[in-house]
């Protein structure tokens, strides 16, 4: 029984709290801006949010009227989300810079929006996957208790920040949380102390992320580790522009470097991202970037078939193992999309107890929640026995040990919010159809004739049939395949838009830029829901902040963007948008544009390959050596990324492996260092930018 919504509550909703989330959402909109360009990476951030909001509330703590709680904090963060995945979701870091610069007059190209295009546009966007995660969340996070590790991890951070949090030590407590019901993280006996205190002892000195707050002078010391990294990573930006060459520095010889692209930017954003992402992921990066860059490239240069540059995208090998990179992620999305569409598809009684017991068997191994260290094992009941576990549905939810619907039916309003802090049908069905509308609307304002009506319409009930197969992708996996989806969207259009037409190319960007902003909110969002869910925040006030976030985001978005296109040469040295790159060739290949020569025979058959291998890695979730499996996303980031990129970030891989499972320590000052990078390079870029636009000399 979840604990009285008004001891947890507090105030769900304040002004003050959404404040400090669009001052920090600024600094992560804008970072993201920022990396989008150079290599497509963006991330919602909720981690490091809840950090520096807590930081902010901290500094003002001897002003504050009433203390800054863990409902606050969600709210918080829920604002600085909606915000920081608007670049990505507008389509800022590809599709927008492939209709500005990649489309050819063949292809009624290039198209240039002006910046209230841009804004009419982004807003036009950012709203229906926010209303569309509103009835998805009461089936995956009440009902199937889907775990969103990231969601998970965030809460439990604020828990500890706000307080004493929650012992999870050991593997049966992690899993019980992370499925746990309304203010799951809360105990009765805690309440008090969550909504007045800030501080209370620590264990040796160690801020601990499994139980134990952290004490005045831990959190003091964590606060001068992001400090001192925001402005490390900050100051080293700012030298990089008197110094180009720090960005690439030819770590294996200068002819690797010079013919071959393999050098290495020592930029300690780059390694945050690295610590971030889980040595899992970066590694598998880094086998993409040996495969694409050390053995294909070469090869197509040496047999003819990519006789240009290397680094050119349309002649050299560059662009031509581009070409591979995308059927690997297309075959990702088939095969994990099409696992979880299967999974949603209503079972018989004898095969869901036939799913059940597989489960149990394979329930052996370790899984990463998020990028951190934490494990999960089977929910335990009493007996020690795991079939209390729930196993799920689209459209049902079958307790094994027997209980009957009614009784689940009450559980799940015990575990849920009380009903004046939910999310009325009303709102949520008027705000669907008006949002739908909005961003009908506004695509047919932007392009006009280019771009048919019935496409647009076609694309947004496409991107709502995605978003379910995304959120429970990101529920069960922690990975939102929203590249995947977009390319799947991408796929479909040019099937039903005719290829004599002119606008083929760009009508399928279209298309697929509307499916992925749908996928990505709905997604990226639900993780918020988790969080709040977890702690007893209100689903109405997180709603409310969220869309505020994402209004804010879209214009800022559009913002920045003009500025950066403005001032840098866009694709440059610096700003190559690989992303615009990757949208642009998968709309010609799937309009029937073809492939350069022999490109099309390796693509498939390393489509066949990595359906074999995503496979095998889907159904090897809890094994322990699903690590080694190369996961297809990554593998193909690694490939469409020059090295430099992907040399940093498996640094910080290595520094995340070393620092969690050889020293075995929590992970939350690992958190803060890679915070510190992250936001310090984004942030003080744009001194690069005033720099730049004032045309200062480089040394």
């Amino acid at each position: 029984m979840a604990p009285p919504s008004s001891l947890v509550q507090g105030e769900s909703f304040t002004l003050r709290s959404v404040a400090a989330g669009l001052a920090v959402g600024t600094v992560i909109c804008a970072a993201n801006v920022y990396f989008g360009l150079q290599t497509g990476w963006v991330s919602i951030m909720s981690m490091p949010a809840s950090l520096m909001g807590f930081g902010i509330f901290k500094i003002l703590r001897p002003h504050l009227s009433f203390p800054f709680s863990p409902v606050e904090n969600v709210l918080l963060q829920s604002v600085a989300g909606g915000m920081a995945i608007m670049p990505l979701g507008c389509g800022f870091v590809g599709v927008i810079p492939s209709m500005n610069y990649l489309l050819k007059p063949s292809e009624n190209g290039p198209i240039y929006l002006s910046t209230m295009q841009l804004i009419i546009w982004s807003l036009g966007l950012c709203y229906f996957g926010v209303v569309f995660a509103v009835p998805l969340r009461r089936q995956v996070i009440i009902r199937e208790r889907l775990k969103f590790p990231s969601g998970f991890s965030t809460a439990v951070l604020i828990s500890v920040l706000h307080g004493r949090g929650p012992q999870l030590s050991k593997p049966e407590d992690l899993d019980n949380a992370a499925r746990g019901g309304f203010a799951s993280l809360v105990s009765r006996d805690s309440v008090q102390t969550f909504c007045t205190a800030d501080t209370g002892p620590t264990q040796d000195g160690e801020d601990d992320v499994n139980g134990g707050a952290v004490g005045q002078n831990d959190w003091a010391s964590n606060m001068r580790l992001l400090v001192v990294c925001f402005l490390a990573s900050g100051i080293f930006t700012n030298l990089t522009y008197f110094i180009p060459v720090l960005r690439n520095i030819p770590v294996f010889g200068t002819v690797a470097a010079n013919t071959w692209l393999w050098t290495l930017n020592p930029s300690l954003a780059y390694v945050g991202q690295g610590v971030i992402m889980g040595t899992e992921t970066t590694l598998h990066m880094t086998l993409g970037a040996i495969v694409g860059w050390a053995l294909l490239s070469p090869l197509a240069k040496f047999k003819g078939w990519a006789p240009g540059p290397v680094d050119n995208w349309e002649h050299g090998s560059k662009g031509w193992i581009v070409w591979i990179s995308l059927a690997i992620m297309l075959v990702d999305a088939v095969v994990s999309l099409g696992y979880v569409g299967f999974r949603s598809i209503p079972l018989s009684p004898i095969l869901d107890s036939i799913v059940m017991l597989s489960r149990k068997l394979c329930n052996t191994g370790w899984q990463f929640v998020g990028e951190s260290s934490y494990r999960y094992s089977a929910l335990q009941n009493e007996d020690g026995d795991s079939t209390t576990a729930v196993l799920s549905t689209s459209n049902q939810s079958i307790h094994v040990n027997g209980e009957e619907e009614e009784e689940e039916e009450e559980e799940e309003e015990e575990d849920d919010a009380p009903p004046q802090q939910l999310i009325g049908a009303t709102l949520v069905i008027v705000g669907l159809v008006l949002s739908i509308l909005l961003c009908i609307g506004t695509t047919h304002f932007v392009f006009g004739s280019l771009v048919p009506l019935y496409a647009t319409i076609i694309a947004v009930l496409m991107a709502l049939i995605l978003s379910i197969m995304g959120v429970r992708a990101l529920g069960e996996t922690d990975i939102n395949p929203v590249s995947g989806i977009s390319k799947l969207a991408q796929l479909f259009f040019a099937i039903i838009i005719p290829q004599s037409n002119k606008s083929s190319v760009l009508i399928n960007l279209v298309a697929g830029a509307v499916s992925e902003a749908g996928a990505l909110q709905a997604g990226d969002l639900m993780q918020d829901l988790k969080t709040g869910h977890l702690l007893g925040a209100a689903p109405n006030a997180q709603f409310w902040g969220q869309v505020i976030g994402a209004t804010a985001g879209a214009i800022l978005s559009a913002f920045i963007y003009r500025i950066y296109t403005s001032v840098y040469t866009i694709p440059g040295d610096l700003f190559q948008v690989p992303t615009a790159y990757v949208w642009i060739f998968t709309a010609r290949l799937v309009t029937g544009q073809g492939l350069p020569y022999m490109a099309q025979d390796f693509a498939l058959g390393a489509g066949v390959i990595f359906a074999i291998i995503t496979f095998i890695r889907t159904l090897a979730v809890n094994k322990w050596w699903r690590p080694w499996i190369p996961g297809g996303i990554a593998f193909a980031v690694g490939m469409y990324n020059i090295p430099s990129f992907t040399l940093a970030r498996a640094a910080g891989g290595i520094i995340c492996w070393y620092w969690t499972r050889i020293l075995n320590r929590s992970n939350t000052r690992l958190i803060i260092l890679a915070s510190g990078f992250i936001l310090g390079e984004g942030f003080l870029s744009i001194v690069n930018l005033l720099l730049q636009a004032l045309k200062v000399p480089h040394l």
